[in-house]
């Protein structure tokens, strides 16, 4: 009798330990799940001629390296060197990323944009020290740059970036992962 009660017991605990290793990955994804960074862009509609700029967002790690380009909005890729501190420390060194990420410029208005703290190559970025570049330049017009310190840490934070003239204040949120 006692052997039996030790099979179905053994037999138990196996079934217990397979569906744990089964729900491993689930409960490690939902942990490692990326903050969302939600970014409430403006663009400040200009007097006279008019030229949709360029922007480009990214953010750089603590050692000033780039770790993800958000955004580029672009017409000809001849004016990309103009946005400078993108272009030096991202644009011409993968002219592939440049190509995966351009779309057109936008005129003046408002844009609400939301991202997954990914790096470029999509992977999570690591709770730490960041920093939030916006640069935007117009032809025949101003230039700004723009930048914000933050953090990846579980805590939701949130900013206003001064408006400049070229942008309104701009909000940037980050809002940690959600577990369900």
């Amino acid at each position: 009798m006692n052997s039996y009660f030790s099979r179905q017991t053994t037999a138990i605990v196996l079934l217990a330990l397979t569906i744990l290793l089964l729900l491993m990955p689930i409960a490690s994804y939902a942990t490692s799940s990326p903050a969302t960074l939600d970014i409430k862009l403006s663009l400040k509609q200009q007097q006279g001629e008019y030229h949709p700029p360029y922007v480009a967002a990214w953010i750089e790690n603590q050692q000033k390296k780039p770790v993800r380009t958000l955004l580029l909005w672009r017409k000809e890729a001849k004016w990309l060197k103009d946005i400078r501190r993108w272009w030096r420390n991202v644009g011409r060194k993968d002219p592939v990323l440049v190509d995966a990420i351009t779309s057109a410029t936008h005129a003046a208005g408002n844009f609400p944009l939301s991202f997954l703290a990914l790096d470029d190559k999509e992977q999570p970025l690591a709770q730490g020290d960041y920093t939030l570049y916006i640069e935007v330049v117009r032809e025949k017009g101003g230039r700004a740059l723009l930048k914000q310190p933050f953090k990846i840490n579980n805590e939701k934070q949130q900013f206003t970036l001064k408006a400049t003239s070229e942008t309104n204040a701009i909000t940037f949120t980050i809002n940690p992962t959600q577990l369900p």
